[in-house]
């Protein structure tokens, strides 16, 4: 007997993030107040290897296979929702889940979906969270200094011509003296960082920047995001750093190799492109990127497209590998001296149509199984013009957003 999903529109709720059930909360996607948030698993699974882009969609496909779906709202983000938090490597697991209860909020219309032939669960809100746990750091995978050392040879063999770019990531670990609270996490993000998109998937957390594609209905989107530099939180120093950045011509390299590898992608699937001439300054709490939104019309004369198979072809992008990716990916196995699991990894939600938001999993921890350690991550892109002390510092800016939702939850 198929199992039955409802969908029904709901009142104005609390903030995403407050919202309470009697399942505790598993995943979210929130950006500026909007988006999704999950509570309870109704299924889930993994899959690893070269394949598990479209591992996922079969195990998609089949479980939509067995559901009633009464949707009474319908559009991008109703019904039956995936959330997804792929590897970077394919060697890694990727986690796929399924939420028993998710509440979806859009431009003042919020609504709820449930699984099962019960009543609409109900909501309630609950405080912001607090806690007293303290926070002890310790080092990553490996030092900064052997971490500047990876980042030296890498710029060596960019010089040498063996490659264009490559994406050099770091970890560092804290232990809490209490379980973390994902809540509390999320809210913290969301607060300092309203223009980030907020994750959880599997215990992987984090706010990243920069949207891997977005595709709703016919229209499909990318967020590129290369070339940073820190805030200073001097209203006057900052409008010059921002200047600055517009014209470095190191982070204008890096940049352009990133947008190029989108648009390549994209472009066989799209039957019009638009790549704007120059990046826009992205501002964020902590520091600024050159940014550059990529949209395309999906040629509905082609073969079906949906969000798996785009994100199949998009990762891993030059913002977050290299160029040529191949060559940088090889570079990054050899060199980093870390798993990355799933950090740089597509993350996000595909509904029932096949559309949904995939970011990559930047600016993000994973949280241990006893929920008192995680992980962080950070990543810097490499080029000619790098230099190991301002890629390290560049990489600490980029741990802050984690590091103070920790400090001061």
């Amino acid at each position: 007997m198929p199992t039955l999903i409802t969908t029904e529109l709901l009142g104005e709720p609390p903030r995403l993030s407050e919202i309470s059930t009697d399942h505790l909360l598993s995943t979210s996607w929130i950006r500026g107040g909007d988006g999704l948030i999950g509570f309870g698993t109704f299924a889930k699974t993994t899959v690893s290897g070269p394949n598990r882009f479209i591992e996922a969609r079969k195990w998609w496909r089949d479980q939509l296979s067995k559901f009633a779906i009464h949707n009474n709202v319908h559009g991008s983000g109703t019904g039956p929702i995936l959330f997804t938090s792929f590897s970077f490597l394919d060697s890694s697991e990727s986690e796929l889940v399924i939420p028993e209860i998710i509440v979806g909020q859009k431009n003042g219309q919020a609504w709820i979906t449930w699984i099962g032939s019960g009543p609409q669960p109900e909501i309630q809100q609950l405080l912001a969270e607090k806690s007293t746990a303290s926070i002890d750091w310790h080092d990553g995978s490996i030092s900064n200094d052997a971490w500047k050392a990876r980042v030296a040879d890498a710029v060596s063999r960019i010089k040498n011509g063996d490659l264009d770019k490559v994406v050099l990531a770091r970890d560092i670990n804290a232990t809490s003296s209490s379980e973390l609270s994902r809540r509390a996490l999320i809210q913290r993000l969301e607060s300092q960082y309203p223009s980030t998109w907020v994750f959880l998937v599997a215990d992987l957390l984090g706010a990243t920047p920069e949207l891997l594609v977005r595709l709703s209905k016919s229209m499909v989107t990318s967020r590129v995001l290369a070339g940073t530099i820190r805030k200073t939180n001097d209203e006057q120093k900052d409008f010059a750093l921002a200047a600055s950045l517009a014209k470095s011509s190191k982070d204008l390299e890096e940049h352009e190799y990133a947008v190029r590898s989108v648009a390549d992608v994209l472009s066989p699937f799209c039957s019009s492109i638009n790549v704007p001439d120059s990046p826009f300054v992205l501002h964020l709490a902590n520091v600024m990127h050159l940014a550059t939104d990529v949209t395309g019309v999906v040629n509905e004369s082609a073969a079906p497209v949906d969000i798996f198979t785009v994100m199949e072809k998009l990762h891993p992008s030059a913002a977050v590998c290299g160029t040529p990716t191949k060559t940088a990916e090889a570079l990054i196995i050899e060199i980093e001296g870390m798993n990355r699991s799933r950090y740089a990894g597509p993350v996000g939600w595909i509904d029932a149509r096949g559309d949904g938001e995939m970011g990559i999993a930047l600016r993000c921890g994973e949280i241990s199984s006893d929920r008192k350690n995680i992980r962080l991550f950070a990543g810097c892109g490499i080029v000619a013009g790098s230099i190991p002390e301002e890629e390290l510092a560049e990489s600490q800016s980029k741990l802050l957003p984690m590091r103070t939702a920790l400090e001061t939850i």
